[in-house]
């Protein structure tokens, strides 16, 4: 059994392995009485939580064990979804003291962690808050395998799925720092001739049209797709574009408010009234105030919407300009009671999501692969998770190993950052420090 301290776990740069990568040794320096293992995994097409569960059980369960030891839990409960019968029949036997199966309905978001604590835990965090603030840490299945392996090695593998568009859906182990496209090449490459990728999903993930990008601790898949689809036609639309249209056609009907997965928890946030703010020019409190507490999950403008409006950007522009502003709500308006009321009959079918968002035509399968991507020069993001930048502790002409540290967080009244340091993830030669990354060749 794997007894990491949280030194270990920030020394070995274990962060959140999706999302903004928060540092693990942070969250688990917290007190809860539960622990969640996320494996819905909710974005289409994605399948790289659940065949990590599937493939290292015992690894992952190592670490579920000890995030329960850090933070004083008594009880862990493995979130999966209820369809992957295999995988939970798989994983049952294997759980340890404390720990359980709690099998999820496949919807969207399940993934999320305010909803993932409700559908387990029966708890809500209130808005603005965290899992903390209602007893509960939640840590995603990767995570969990690295914090069981943080007293061994660092983290300088990523796994990823690569889907969609390509010859061979396949869940990948990847070194931290190969390219996107060397990911898809290693999925038979792209089908279609004008290949756009989805980093991190079609729903929460960001359209990167350098495919030489590098690979990072958070990359949790990659999905391709012609640049006529829908869902890269959608990520094109300029911000003027988007405001002139949804002044003009949005009806006010509410169905991005009704489906909201944060306002069904009882969260102050009506994406009905974002959109009443483009009429004014994005001011008045009234209507924009909530939106400090959008997730982004972009169910509003791909999925709600019957115009096919954004939403969603109208409310994160929102977001930020409030927090630049620091107009939010201090003690922001809450109603604990919605979710016992509406949040069941209203979770969105994955089945219903991929065919709305066109991708119905791909094969939704990502097994596991042994297949290996050839490294001969990574790029290592000084950058990789929230907090600030490392700095690096290398320099050019400088031969490392893998695993070798090669930045740190900056150290301020000798105080370090929040952050993690980062790592080689092959033996090589440093070529180059730039462009916020760490350059090595084999």
């Amino acid at each position: 059994m794997s007894h990491p301290s949280l030194e270990q776990i920030r020394s070995a740069g274990v962060v959140g392995a999706g999302g903004a990568g928060f540092p693990t040794h942070v969250k688990l320096a917290g007190k809860a009485d539960a622990v969640l293992l996320n494996a819905a995994e909710c974005e289409p097409l994605l399948h790289k939580d659940k065949e990590v569960l599937r493939h290292f059980t015992d690894q992952v369960l190592a670490g579920l064990a000890a995030a329960m030891r850090l933070v004083g839990a008594a009880r862990g409960v493995v979130g999966v979804k209820e369809k992957y019968t295999d995988t939970i029949e798989h994983v049952r036997p294997r759980l340890g003291p404390g720990m359980e199966i709690c099998p999820l309905r496949d919807s969207y978001p399940a993934g999320d962690e305010f909803i993932l604590v409700y559908d387990v835990l029966g708890r809500v965090i209130p808005p603005g808050g965290i899992p903390l603030h209602v007893g509960a840490v939640v840590i995603n299945v990767e995570t969990a395998m690295n914090v069981a392996a943080a007293d061994d090695g660092p983290v300088v593998d990523k796994f990823l799925t690569v889907a969609g568009a390509v010859a061979d859906p396949v869940t990948l182990r990847v070194p931290i720092g190969v390219t996107l496209a060397q990911c898809v090449a290693a999925a038979g490459g792209p089908t279609v001739p004008d290949a756009c990728y989805m980093v991190g999903g079609v729903m929460m993930g960001t359209l990167e049209d350098n495919h030489d990008a590098r690979v990072t601790r958070t990359t949790g898949g990659i999905v391709v797709l012609g640049g006529d689809h829908v869902v890269i036609r959608r990520r094109r639309q300029e911000w003027k574009q988007i405001v002139r249209i949804g002044r003009s056609a949005c009806d006010q009907c509410s169905f991005c408010t009704e489906l909201c997965p944060r306002f069904l928890l009882g969260h102050p946030i009506e994406p009905h009234r974002a959109m009443r703010s483009l009429q004014f020019n994005l001011v008045g409190e009234a209507n924009t105030a909530g939106t400090s507490f959008c997730c982004e999950c972009n169910l509003c403008s791909l999925y709600s919407c019957p115009e096919d409006l954004d939403p969603k950007n109208v409310c994160t522009t929102n977001k930020r300009r409030i927090a630049a502003e620091g107009t939010r709500w201090k003690e922001p308006p809450f109603n604990p009671d919605r979710p016992g009321n509406l949040l069941a009959g209203r979770k969105i079918p994955m089945h219903a999501l991929i065919l709305k968002l066109g991708l119905g035509g791909f094969r939704n399968v990502g097994e596991l692969s042994k297949r290996s991507v050839e490294a001969r020069r990574v790029g290592i993001a000084l950058k990789q998770h929230v907090g600030a930048a490392c700095e690096p502790t290398v320099r050019p002409g400088d031969h490392v190993k893998r695993g070798q540290e090669v930045g740190r967080p900056p150290v301020t009244d000798g105080k370090p950052a929040l952050g993690v340091p980062v790592h080689a993830s092959i033996d090589g030669v440093v070529k180059a420090v730039e462009a916020g990354a760490i350059w090595i060749e084999s």
